[in-house]
Protein backbone atom coordinates (compact mmCIF):
# COMPACT_ATOMS: atom_id res chain seq x y z
CA UNK A 1 0.00 0.00 0.00
CA UNK A 2 1.06 3.69 -0.88
CA UNK A 3 3.03 5.84 1.88
CA UNK A 4 0.31 8.03 0.92
CA UNK A 5 -2.90 6.23 0.92
CA UNK A 6 -5.70 8.01 2.60
CA UNK A 7 -8.78 6.01 3.86
CA UNK A 8 -12.22 7.33 1.76
CA UNK A 9 -14.00 6.94 5.13
CA UNK A 10 -13.18 9.93 6.71
CA UNK A 11 -13.85 8.58 10.45
CA UNK A 12 -11.34 5.35 10.20
CA UNK A 13 -8.95 7.59 7.44
CA UNK A 14 -5.08 8.29 8.98
CA UNK A 15 -2.88 11.32 7.38
CA UNK A 16 -0.48 10.62 5.04
CA UNK A 17 3.24 9.25 5.49
CA UNK A 18 5.12 12.80 6.69
CA UNK A 19 7.64 12.10 3.82
CA UNK A 20 4.96 13.71 1.65
CA UNK A 21 6.15 17.08 3.27
CA UNK A 22 10.12 16.05 4.19
CA UNK A 23 11.16 14.26 1.18
CA UNK A 24 13.17 16.22 -1.81
CA UNK A 25 11.97 12.86 -3.69
CA UNK A 26 8.29 13.16 -3.43
CA UNK A 27 8.50 16.87 -3.89
CA UNK A 28 10.14 16.25 -7.55
CA UNK A 29 7.56 13.66 -8.22
CA UNK A 30 4.76 16.00 -7.35
CA UNK A 31 5.86 18.40 -9.73
CA UNK A 32 5.16 16.15 -13.25
CA UNK A 33 2.13 14.05 -11.40
CA UNK A 34 0.41 17.06 -9.78
CA UNK A 35 1.20 20.39 -11.15
CA UNK A 36 2.00 19.93 -14.72
CA UNK A 37 -1.22 18.11 -15.27
CA UNK A 38 -3.46 20.40 -13.28
CA UNK A 39 -4.52 23.96 -14.25
CA UNK A 40 -2.29 27.77 -12.50
CA UNK A 41 -3.85 31.09 -12.21
CA UNK A 42 -1.62 32.92 -14.67
CA UNK A 43 -3.17 36.70 -14.03
CA UNK A 44 -5.62 38.25 -15.58
CA UNK A 45 -6.92 39.96 -19.65
CA UNK A 46 -5.35 42.59 -18.96
CA UNK A 47 -2.09 41.57 -19.30
CA UNK A 48 -2.57 42.25 -22.82
CA UNK A 49 -5.41 44.62 -23.50
CA UNK A 50 -4.43 45.47 -27.06
CA UNK A 51 -3.64 43.79 -30.57
CA UNK A 52 0.33 43.30 -30.62
CA UNK A 53 0.84 43.11 -26.70
CA UNK A 54 3.16 40.56 -25.18
CA UNK A 55 3.36 39.23 -21.91
CA UNK A 56 6.33 36.56 -20.95
CA UNK A 57 6.35 35.20 -17.82
CA UNK A 58 7.83 31.79 -15.95
CA UNK A 59 4.46 29.46 -14.75
CA UNK A 60 6.10 28.56 -10.89
CA UNK A 61 9.22 29.87 -11.13
CA UNK A 62 11.82 27.57 -9.30
CA UNK A 63 9.67 24.66 -9.93
CA UNK A 64 7.87 23.93 -13.14
CA UNK A 65 10.02 27.06 -14.36
CA UNK A 66 8.76 26.68 -18.22
CA UNK A 67 9.04 29.82 -20.13
CA UNK A 68 5.69 31.15 -21.58
CA UNK A 69 4.53 34.06 -23.50
CA UNK A 70 0.71 35.79 -23.33
CA UNK A 71 -0.16 37.23 -26.75
CA UNK A 72 -3.20 39.48 -28.05
CA UNK A 73 -2.99 39.17 -31.68
CA UNK A 74 -4.21 41.18 -34.80
CA UNK A 75 -7.71 39.05 -34.86
CA UNK A 76 -8.54 40.01 -31.22
CA UNK A 77 -7.57 36.58 -29.59
CA UNK A 78 -5.57 35.57 -26.52
CA UNK A 79 -3.12 33.15 -27.25
CA UNK A 80 -0.56 31.26 -25.02
CA UNK A 81 2.36 29.87 -26.34
CA UNK A 82 5.69 28.61 -25.07
CA UNK A 83 8.67 31.44 -24.70
CA UNK A 84 11.01 29.35 -26.37
CA UNK A 85 12.71 29.67 -30.41
CA UNK A 86 12.14 26.26 -31.98
CA UNK A 87 15.85 26.96 -33.89
CA UNK A 88 18.13 26.97 -30.78
CA UNK A 89 16.05 27.33 -27.91
CA UNK A 90 16.35 31.47 -27.28
CA UNK A 91 13.89 32.86 -25.24
CA UNK A 92 11.65 34.76 -27.30
CA UNK A 93 10.74 37.71 -25.14
CA UNK A 94 12.09 38.81 -21.75
CA UNK A 95 10.09 41.63 -20.93
CA UNK A 96 6.60 43.13 -21.66
CA UNK A 97 6.49 44.80 -25.18
CA UNK A 98 3.99 45.51 -28.19
CA UNK A 99 4.92 44.69 -31.39
CA UNK A 100 3.60 42.91 -34.58
CA UNK A 101 5.67 39.91 -34.74
CA UNK A 102 7.72 37.30 -32.38
CA UNK A 103 11.08 37.56 -33.16
CA UNK A 104 14.33 35.94 -31.91
CA UNK A 105 16.78 37.86 -31.19
CA UNK A 106 19.35 35.13 -31.38
CA UNK A 107 19.28 34.33 -35.21
CA UNK A 108 16.26 36.29 -36.41
CA UNK A 109 13.68 33.92 -36.77
CA UNK A 110 10.32 34.91 -37.18
CA UNK A 111 6.67 34.10 -35.52
CA UNK A 112 3.27 35.51 -36.49
CA UNK A 113 1.36 36.62 -32.95
CA UNK A 114 -0.33 33.23 -32.79
CA UNK A 115 3.23 31.22 -32.78
CA UNK A 116 2.80 30.11 -36.66
CA UNK A 117 6.51 30.16 -37.83
CA UNK A 118 6.97 32.89 -40.43
CA UNK A 119 10.64 32.82 -41.50
CA UNK A 120 13.56 32.01 -40.74
CA UNK A 121 17.17 33.30 -42.86
CA UNK A 122 19.82 31.29 -44.08
CA UNK A 123 17.71 28.30 -44.35
CA UNK A 124 17.25 27.66 -47.70
CA UNK A 125 19.18 24.46 -47.91
CA UNK A 126 17.44 23.06 -44.73
CA UNK A 127 15.22 19.83 -46.03
CA UNK A 128 11.39 19.49 -44.73
CA UNK A 129 11.62 22.70 -43.76
CA UNK A 130 9.47 24.78 -42.21
CA UNK A 131 7.82 21.75 -40.34
CA UNK A 132 5.10 21.50 -37.75
CA UNK A 133 7.61 21.21 -34.65
CA UNK A 134 8.70 25.01 -35.90
CA UNK A 135 5.98 26.80 -35.19
CA UNK A 136 5.88 27.68 -31.44
CA UNK A 137 4.28 24.68 -29.15
CA UNK A 138 1.07 26.04 -28.32
CA UNK A 139 -0.31 25.63 -24.52
CA UNK A 140 -3.71 25.11 -23.04
CA UNK A 141 -5.20 28.06 -21.21
CA UNK A 142 -8.60 28.84 -19.77
CA UNK A 143 -10.41 31.63 -19.60
CA UNK A 144 -13.25 33.11 -16.90
CA UNK A 145 -13.96 36.48 -17.36
CA UNK A 146 -10.74 38.22 -17.20
CA UNK A 147 -9.17 35.26 -15.14
CA UNK A 148 -6.65 32.98 -17.21
CA UNK A 149 -5.80 29.70 -16.28
CA UNK A 150 -2.49 27.55 -17.86
CA UNK A 151 -2.08 23.95 -17.91
CA UNK A 152 1.27 22.63 -19.54
CA UNK A 153 -0.11 19.14 -19.86
CA UNK A 154 -3.70 20.00 -20.61
CA UNK A 155 -5.09 16.67 -20.52
CA UNK A 156 -7.03 17.13 -17.77
CA UNK A 157 -10.00 19.67 -19.01
CA UNK A 158 -10.24 22.87 -17.39
CA UNK A 159 -13.80 22.51 -16.37
CA UNK A 160 -13.61 19.64 -14.08
CA UNK A 161 -11.31 21.83 -11.66
CA UNK A 162 -13.44 25.30 -12.20
CA UNK A 163 -16.84 24.48 -13.00
CA UNK A 164 -18.10 24.34 -9.95
CA UNK A 165 -16.95 27.92 -8.64
CA UNK A 166 -18.17 29.57 -12.14
CA UNK A 167 -21.36 27.77 -11.30
CA UNK A 168 -22.12 28.92 -7.70
CA UNK A 169 -20.67 32.50 -8.25
CA UNK A 170 -21.14 33.05 -11.67
CA UNK A 171 -23.84 36.04 -11.11
CA UNK A 172 -20.76 38.14 -9.93
CA UNK A 173 -19.12 40.66 -12.07
CA UNK A 174 -15.79 38.89 -12.59
CA UNK A 175 -15.06 40.26 -15.80
CA UNK A 176 -15.33 43.65 -14.13
CA UNK A 177 -13.23 43.55 -11.22
CA UNK A 178 -9.96 45.61 -11.34
CA UNK A 179 -6.45 44.15 -10.52
CA UNK A 180 -5.10 46.38 -7.72
CA UNK A 181 -0.66 45.08 -7.83
CA UNK A 182 -0.59 48.13 -5.27
CA UNK A 183 -2.76 46.24 -2.37
CA UNK A 184 -1.30 42.44 -3.84
CA UNK A 185 1.32 40.50 -1.54
CA UNK A 186 3.85 37.91 -1.51
CA UNK A 187 5.43 36.41 1.40
CA UNK A 188 7.93 33.06 1.88
CA UNK A 189 6.62 30.54 4.24
CA UNK A 190 9.30 28.24 5.61
CA UNK A 191 7.07 24.97 5.30
CA UNK A 192 5.80 22.93 2.73
CA UNK A 193 3.27 24.06 -0.02
CA UNK A 194 0.91 20.91 0.67
CA UNK A 195 0.97 22.14 4.74
CA UNK A 196 -0.32 25.70 3.74
CA UNK A 197 -2.81 24.66 1.91
CA UNK A 198 -4.15 21.95 4.73
CA UNK A 199 -4.25 24.92 6.91
CA UNK A 200 -6.32 26.89 4.40
CA UNK A 201 -8.87 23.62 3.98
CA UNK A 202 -10.34 23.53 7.72
CA UNK A 203 -12.39 26.24 9.14
CA UNK A 204 -11.19 24.31 12.41
CA UNK A 205 -8.45 26.27 13.62
CA UNK A 206 -10.12 29.85 13.24
CA UNK A 207 -11.73 30.34 17.26
CA UNK A 208 -7.91 29.44 18.10
CA UNK A 209 -5.62 31.33 15.76
CA UNK A 210 -8.19 34.02 14.09
CA UNK A 211 -9.60 35.83 16.65
CA UNK A 212 -10.57 38.82 14.44
CA UNK A 213 -12.05 36.40 11.44
CA UNK A 214 -13.87 34.64 14.40
CA UNK A 215 -15.17 37.63 15.47
CA UNK A 216 -17.32 38.50 12.52
CA UNK A 217 -18.13 34.52 11.18
CA UNK A 218 -20.60 32.45 12.30
CA UNK A 219 -18.34 29.75 13.45
CA UNK A 220 -21.58 27.31 14.26
CA UNK A 221 -22.58 27.75 10.57
CA UNK A 222 -19.24 27.37 8.81
CA UNK A 223 -19.50 24.39 6.16
CA UNK A 224 -17.44 23.06 3.80
CA UNK A 225 -18.81 21.55 0.18
CA UNK A 226 -16.71 19.22 -1.72
CA UNK A 227 -16.34 18.83 -5.70
CA UNK A 228 -13.72 16.68 -7.71
CA UNK A 229 -11.04 19.03 -7.94
CA UNK A 230 -12.57 21.43 -5.25
CA UNK A 231 -13.92 22.29 -2.43
CA UNK A 232 -15.77 25.36 -0.90
CA UNK A 233 -15.44 26.76 2.80
CA UNK A 234 -19.17 29.26 3.21
CA UNK A 235 -18.39 31.98 5.42
CA UNK A 236 -21.73 33.02 7.02
CA UNK A 237 -21.85 36.19 8.68
CA UNK A 238 -23.08 37.11 12.86
CA UNK A 239 -24.68 40.01 11.67
CA UNK A 240 -26.44 41.64 8.68
CA UNK A 241 -23.63 43.55 7.57
CA UNK A 242 -20.94 43.27 4.94
CA UNK A 243 -22.75 40.19 3.07
CA UNK A 244 -23.50 39.28 -0.45
CA UNK A 245 -26.45 41.28 -2.13
CA UNK A 246 -27.30 37.67 -3.56
CA UNK A 247 -29.57 37.24 -6.55
CA UNK A 248 -32.46 35.07 -5.53
CA UNK A 249 -31.37 32.68 -8.31
CA UNK A 250 -28.31 31.74 -5.66
CA UNK A 251 -28.38 28.68 -4.03
CA UNK A 252 -27.14 30.37 -1.13
CA UNK A 253 -30.14 33.28 -0.92
CA UNK A 254 -31.89 33.94 1.80
CA UNK A 255 -28.43 32.99 3.85
CA UNK A 256 -25.65 36.06 5.28
CA UNK A 257 -22.65 35.28 3.32
CA UNK A 258 -19.86 37.17 4.34
CA UNK A 259 -17.25 34.92 2.17
CA UNK A 260 -17.13 32.46 -0.48
CA UNK A 261 -13.43 29.98 -0.11
CA UNK A 262 -12.86 27.96 -2.88
CA UNK A 263 -10.04 25.86 -3.10
CA UNK A 264 -8.90 24.63 -6.74
CA UNK A 265 -6.09 21.52 -6.09
CA UNK A 266 -3.83 21.47 -6.35
CA UNK A 267 -2.78 25.08 -5.01
CA UNK A 268 -4.74 28.29 -5.85
CA UNK A 269 -7.64 29.40 -3.46
CA UNK A 270 -10.20 32.57 -4.34
CA UNK A 271 -11.27 34.20 -1.72
CA UNK A 272 -14.82 35.95 -2.82
CA UNK A 273 -16.54 39.01 -0.48
CA UNK A 274 -18.72 41.33 -1.42
CA UNK A 275 -15.64 44.21 -2.41
CA UNK A 276 -14.41 41.59 -5.16
CA UNK A 277 -11.56 38.83 -4.62
CA UNK A 278 -8.47 37.54 -3.30
CA UNK A 279 -6.81 35.23 -5.55
CA UNK A 280 -4.27 33.52 -3.52
CA UNK A 281 -1.17 30.95 -5.39
CA UNK A 282 0.50 28.69 -3.32
CA UNK A 283 3.85 28.59 -5.19
CA UNK A 284 6.43 24.98 -4.07
CA UNK A 285 9.87 26.70 -3.93
CA UNK A 286 11.56 24.07 -2.02
CA UNK A 287 10.59 20.80 0.06
CA UNK A 288 10.13 23.03 2.94
CA UNK A 289 9.50 26.70 1.25
CA UNK A 290 6.96 28.19 -0.56
CA UNK A 291 5.97 31.37 -1.48
CA UNK A 292 2.11 32.72 -1.39
CA UNK A 293 1.17 35.18 -3.40
CA UNK A 294 -1.67 37.72 -2.65
CA UNK A 295 -3.62 39.06 -6.01
CA UNK A 296 -6.05 41.59 -4.87
CA UNK A 297 -9.45 42.24 -7.57
CA UNK A 298 -11.61 45.29 -6.42
CA UNK A 299 -14.99 45.31 -7.85
CA UNK A 300 -16.93 47.45 -4.58
CA UNK A 301 -13.99 50.01 -2.94
CA UNK A 302 -16.65 51.44 -0.43
CA UNK A 303 -16.58 47.81 1.02
CA UNK A 304 -13.04 46.82 0.81
CA UNK A 305 -11.50 45.81 4.03
CA UNK A 306 -14.80 45.37 6.09
CA UNK A 307 -16.03 41.92 7.38
CA UNK A 308 -14.41 38.46 6.38
CA UNK A 309 -12.44 40.09 4.38
CA UNK A 310 -10.70 42.49 6.39
CA UNK A 311 -7.21 42.41 7.64
CA UNK A 312 -5.95 39.87 5.48
CA UNK A 313 -2.44 40.33 5.94
CA UNK A 314 -3.15 39.67 9.58
CA UNK A 315 -4.93 36.69 8.79
CA UNK A 316 -1.73 35.32 6.79
CA UNK A 317 1.02 36.08 9.45
CA UNK A 318 -1.10 34.56 11.67
CA UNK A 319 -1.57 31.08 9.31
CA UNK A 320 2.36 31.41 8.64
CA UNK A 321 3.10 31.15 12.08
CA UNK A 322 1.13 28.20 12.80
CA UNK A 323 2.29 26.52 9.40
CA UNK A 324 5.72 26.85 9.90
CA UNK A 325 5.44 25.40 13.28
CA UNK A 326 4.01 22.27 11.68
CA UNK A 327 6.77 22.08 9.54
CA UNK A 328 8.75 21.72 12.70
CA UNK A 329 6.67 19.28 14.26
CA UNK A 330 6.19 16.99 11.44
CA UNK A 331 10.16 16.45 11.34
CA UNK A 332 10.11 14.66 15.03
CA UNK A 333 10.43 11.02 14.98
CA UNK A 334 7.62 11.07 17.79
CA UNK A 335 5.09 11.97 15.28
CA UNK A 336 3.61 9.56 12.65
CA UNK A 337 0.29 10.40 11.37
CA UNK A 338 -2.79 12.30 12.82
CA UNK A 339 -6.82 11.32 12.70
CA UNK A 340 -9.38 14.03 11.19
CA UNK A 341 -12.59 15.78 12.91
CA UNK A 342 -14.92 13.81 10.87
CA UNK A 343 -17.36 17.43 11.09
CA UNK A 344 -14.13 20.21 10.47
CA UNK A 345 -11.55 18.28 8.58
CA UNK A 346 -13.39 16.94 5.27
CA UNK A 347 -11.80 19.56 2.83
CA UNK A 348 -8.36 18.15 4.27
CA UNK A 349 -9.65 14.68 4.14
CA UNK A 350 -10.43 15.56 0.24
CA UNK A 351 -7.11 17.08 -0.33
CA UNK A 352 -5.15 14.09 0.98
CA UNK A 353 -7.55 11.99 -0.92
CA UNK A 354 -6.58 13.87 -4.41
CA UNK A 355 -2.60 14.14 -3.39
CA UNK A 356 -2.81 10.33 -3.14
CA UNK A 357 -5.01 9.52 -6.46
CA UNK A 358 -2.08 11.47 -8.13
CA UNK A 359 0.96 10.41 -6.93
Amino acid sequence: MSPFFVDENIAKAQTPDTKLYKSEAVFEEMKEKIFAPSWQFIGNTDLVKESGDVYPFTLLEHYLDEPLLLVHDKEEKIHLLSNVCTHRGNLLADKPCKTSNLRCKYHGRLFHLDGRFLSMPEFKEVENFPAKNDDLTQVPFFQWGKFLFASVDGQIPANLFLKEMMDRVGWLPVDQYVFKPELSREFMVKANWALYCENYLEGFHIPFVHAGLNAVIDYGNYSTELFKYANLQLGIAKDDEDCFDLPASSPDYGKKVAAYYFWVFPNMMFNFYPWGCSVNVVHPIGVNETKVSFYTYIYDESRYNLGAGSNLDTVEFEDEEVVQLVQKGIRSRFYKFGRYSVKREQGTHHFHRIISSFI
